[in-house]
């Protein structure tokens, strides 16, 4: 089963253009399922029948999994086995009955204006390491981009004469743009501090370390941590809690669904819909709380 799924693997990345993110965690379902049929004596996928894949939903229901990792688990078998099928190893899709547990969705927590403006006001812009931050922050909450994809921003994705940034994600390229006090704080950044951060060294990384180099999710969390104490902020707070404040302030101004959509990334404009109903949520809440006669 492990030569199928490699095969799977290629087919998601160069067939597919799939995100980096939703295939690393296919895979791992994949490879999950493939040890455990293996433990009952099954190694060819051709010999998985729809009994097999409940025994494993009880399995991993077993485990105590969340209902939204064994909802994934189900999208990862549906697609796996109609790769199969559609390569003619199979003659009969086992997982089309299977169906995914109910999952809850939670609204994503998200700052407020005022709050995001206070996160912001908080780097020391007399430092280097000050002057860079404000850039990724501003940066990171003018676009909305993933933390990953903003550490690995290159030199050459980001364009100060025409204000957008190009990310790359499973082989599909978005353009996204950015406002004036995101492209001021990115040219502070550049002609003030990248050059003393790096310290001699070359390097394409748009961003870098104070050692000069790349860096990681968790330091770039940790400084943000820090921030938000300074700034007050008292809920936990987590870069992607900027990335879900950029979406919903954009929809509560105006912003269209599918130009989000495109912004953020989304596959499925489902995804996308949560900040409009999160936007709706919220007017519900003011009118029941402001409206006489409510």
């Amino acid at each position: 089963m492990i030569n199928a799924i490699q095969e799977y693997a290629v087919y998601l990345r160069d067939v597919k253009g799939t995100s980096k993110n939703t295939e690393a965690a296919y895979i791992r379902d994949l490879k999950k399922a493939s040890a455990y049929f293996e433990q009952q004596g099954i190694t060819d996928p051709a010999r998985i029948t729809a009994t097999n894949l409940n025994s494993y939903m009880l399995y991993l229901e077993k485990e105590q999994l969340s209902p939204a990792t064994v909802s994934r688990n189900v999208a990862s078998l549906h697609s796996f086995f109609q790769f199969l099928l559609q390569k003619r190893r199979i003659q009969q899709d086992p997982s089309e009955g299977l169906k995914p547990p109910k999952v809850e969705r939670r609204m994503p927590s998200v700052l407020t204006i005022q709050e995001v403006d206070l996160l912001l006001e908080q780097p020391d812009l007399k430092t280097a390491k000050g002057l860079r931050d404000k850039a990724m922050l501003e940066l990171l909450y003018a676009t909305g981009i993933r933390v990953s994809e903003l550490i690995h921003l290159k030199e050459r994705d980001v364009s100060l004469t025409m204000n957008y940034i190009s990310c790359s994600d499973g082989g599909r390229d978005r353009m996204i743009p950015f406002g004036d006090t995101a492209k001021r704080a990115l040219r502070a950044y550049v002609k003030h501090s990248r050059g003393t951060l790096l310290k001699g060294k070359e390097s394409d990384l748009f961003f870098c370390n104070c050692s000069g180099g790349a860096m990681s999710r968790q330091g770039f969390w940790k400084l943000m941590k820090g921030y938000a104490a300074q700034a007050g902020i008292k809920e936990e707070i987590t870069p992607k809690m900027l990335r879900h404040s950029f979406a919903l302030h954009l929809i509560q101004n105006g912003a269209d669904l599918p130009s989000v959509q495109e912004m953020l990334g989304h596959s499925a404009i489902q995804t996308t819909q949560i900040y409009l109903d999160m936007g709706l949520h919220r007017l519900r809440d003011v009118y029941a709380k402001a409206h006489p006669r409510k």
